[in-house]
Order: C-alpha cells, then structure tokens, then sequence
C-alpha cells in the first residue's frame, strides 16, 4: 500500500482515517477507528503526510504521530470546510475525513503551527484566566440585575459596585 496522505476526523472516541496514494486514489479506509487502536494504526503506516483539523486534541495527536516520522498539517476547520461540500459525499466523519485529506495535499492551503506541551500549558493558563474574568463580569452584572429590582442602581465599575453594594444592602428598606 503506498500512501501518501492520511486525512483524520478527530473525535472523543472514535475517529475516522482516510489514505490515498500518489495519484490520488483512496487506498486506505477506516471509518471507525476507537480511540484505542488509533495511535497503533498510525504507527503502522508508512512515513507520510497527515492531515487533521486544528481542534481539541490535534495538537497532542500531531506530536505523537510526528513520533513515527509522519509529517502533520493542521488545519483551521474554516479552511477544510470548502472541501466538505465538494464531490458526492454526504456529511459523515468519513466524508470529513476524506475532505481534510483532499484539503492537506492542496498548496496553498494554510496551516496551523503545532504547539510543543510548554506552549500548549501558556495557552491553558490564559484560557483558564480569561475564562474567570468572564465568569465575574457575568456574576457582578448579575447581581446588578438582581439589586436593580429593589430599586438600586449602580455603576458597571467594579471597583464601585464593591464599595457601594454594601451600604445599600445595610440601609432600612420601607415597604
């Protein structure tokens, strides 16, 4: 079997691989691959060229495919999604996979750098800050929310609604 481009559909559990040769031809079709058996498959494959959508678990996937001399391509999904409609294929994972695949070989596709685990951990950290930020902003406009109902209104400033909830929150309401 000569190939020389895989296109795989990343999922949670189980994943979907797709092979051509040099002419273009589908030499290699595995619709249901588990997660399990994935990284023993790959192995297995001759030296070749890998394409995968840039999302969750991609990176991890491209550094240990990379392991077994393969040379991988990520991919925005923006970017493959042109190759999805093309062609006679319904929307499946295996339909995506041969679309990655068709989308890898292109030479003008772009591609997305593959993050070593140092820069992958950054990311984590900045994602999980901005995720927090987002999560107080969310809390302090909903309890400004909730107090408007009693009638106090106060500024969108941070700073401000901390100094000044609380005298409110003291003072006697009449009914």
């Amino acid at each position: 079997m000569n190939i020389v481009a895989v296109g795989i559909d990343l999922a949670k559990n189980v994943f979907a691989l797709h092979g051509v040769d040099q002419s273009g031809k589908a030499v290699f079709i595995k619709p249901r691959v588990g997660r399990s058996q994935l990284l023993d498959i790959v192995a297995h494959l001759p030296p070749c060229l890998i394409g995968m959508e840039a999302c969750s678990g991609a990176h991890y996937w491209a550094r240990e495919f990379s392991r077994f001399g393969h040379t991988v391509k990520l991919m925005a999904p923006k970017f493959v999604a042109p190759y999805r409609m093309s062609g006679k294929r319904g929307k499946n994972d295996a339909a995506d996979a041969a679309a990655i695949c068709e989308a890898v070989t292109r030479p003008h596709m772009r591609f997305v750098p593959v993050k070593d685990v140092d820069q992958q951990a950054i990311l984590c950290l900045h994602r999980t800050r901005q995720g927090f930020i987002e999560e107080r902003t969310a809390l302090y406009n909903r309890l400004r929310g909730l107090i408007s109902e009693f009638g106090i209104v106060l500024p969108q400033k941070v700073e401000r609604l901390r100094r000044e909830i609380g005298a409110h929150l003291e003072a006697p309401r009449l009914g």
